[in-house]
């Protein structure tokens, strides 16, 4: 499949997967990760037929990884376990980002839904764009649809006058497509060891920050048609 084809079917979930799996140190985590997984599977059997209560005395169950700093401080729910150590699974999800069991960084094709769920992604520290609001209200007293007739024609208005003064639309997965696009195959290129020319190193160094945790930004925006 053309690669522009395979990218332009990606929801905003897949997007953020696609540069999570290319951060090394996630690569690492799941090599770790699923040697640990196996080898427990290898004494006591894989879901459904595992010995779980087995299972779960055995301290290779639960995180951190080996050489692993503790999680800090992770969103969202965890599998703790009867004595509250996090599971395994659950402390790489955790850590990264996401729910469900931790996926192969190398697989050919993207998750879907029953595959992967991000946990909701942390407060933005950035300042808010006050750029694009527009605060519109409603009298409820009040027949809605002329009122929903003039709140269209405040948006019509207000998006023209923001095209006039040079501003871009606000991000959405439609409109960052083509860029991510790009930079994915920068990344590419570089863990190939093919050199990025001079002009492409403010790209790729962008392109790096997405990988090293940016992914998370992408949940934030609006989702594919």
């Amino acid at each position: 499949m053309d690669d522009d084809v395979h990218y332009t079917k990606l929801t905003r979930d897949q997007w953020a997967w696609e540069f999570l799996r290319r951060n090394p140190a996630y690569q690492a985590d799941y090599r770790q990760f699923i040697a640990l997984w196996h080898a427990l599977e290898t004494d006591y059997g894989a879901p459904p037929h595992r010995d779980y209560p087995r299972w779960k005395r055995d301290p290779r169950a639960y995180g951190p990884l080996p050489g692993n700093d503790a999680l800090g401080q992770p969103t969202g729910e965890l599998c703790i376990a009867e004595n509250d150590r996090i599971l395994l699974e659950c402390w790489m999800g955790a850590k990264w980002g996401f729910y469900k069991f931790p996926l192969d960084p190398q697989r050919a094709t993207p998750p879907g839904a029953d595959e992967l769920a991000w946990r909701p992604p942390p407060a933005s520290t950035a300042p808010p764009d006050t750029a694009y609001r527009l605060d519109i209200s409603f009298d409820l007293s009040l027949p809605l649809p002329p009122q929903l007739d003039a709140a269209k024609f405040r948006l019509v208005s207000r998006a023209t006058e923001l095209r006039r003064n040079g501003l871009t639309a606000p991000k959405t997965v439609i409109n960052q497509r083509a860029r991510w696009i790009q930079m994915l195959r920068l990344l590419d290129a570089h863990t190939a060891g093919i050199s990025v020319v001079k002009e492409d190193d403010a790209f790729l160094q962008e392109a790096l920050a997405m990988v090293c945790g940016g992914y998370l930004d992408i949940l934030r925006l609006a989702d594919a048609e």
